[in-house]
C-alpha cells in the first residue's frame, strides 16, 4: 500500500491572497503551481518547500505542482471559501 509522490499544503484552506507553504520532495526546478487549475505565482525555497499565495480565481480543489520529475497533486483538496 505505498503512496505515490504528492505535495501537502501547510494550510488546507484560505481566501485569495492567503500565504501557503507547499511541502514535498524534489521540488527544486518546479515550473508551475496551480490551485484547481488556476495558476499561482510561487517561489521554490528549498528541495522540500515552495511558498505561494492563493491566486485570484482559485476555487476549491487539488493543488498541483509540476516538477522536473512529474506532476504532484495534493492529497487533500484545498478549500477556497
Amino acid at each position: 500500500m505505498g503512496l505515490g509522490p504528492f505535495v501537502e499544503t501547510q494550510t488546507t484552506s484560505g481566501k485569495v491572497g492567503t500565504a501557503v507553504k507547499i511541502l514535498g520532495n524534489n521540488l527544486t526546478g518546479s515550473t508551475s503551481v496551480t490551485f484547481n487549475g488556476t495558476v499561482a505565482v510561487f517561489t521554490v525555497k528549498s528541495a522540500s518547500e515552495i511558498t505561494t499565495t492563493v491566486p485570484t480565481g482559485a476555487t476549491t480543489g487539488t493543488v498541483q505542482v509540476i516538477t522536473p520529475g512529474g506532476t504532484l497533486s495534493s492529497n487533500i483538496p484545498f478549500r477556497v471559501p
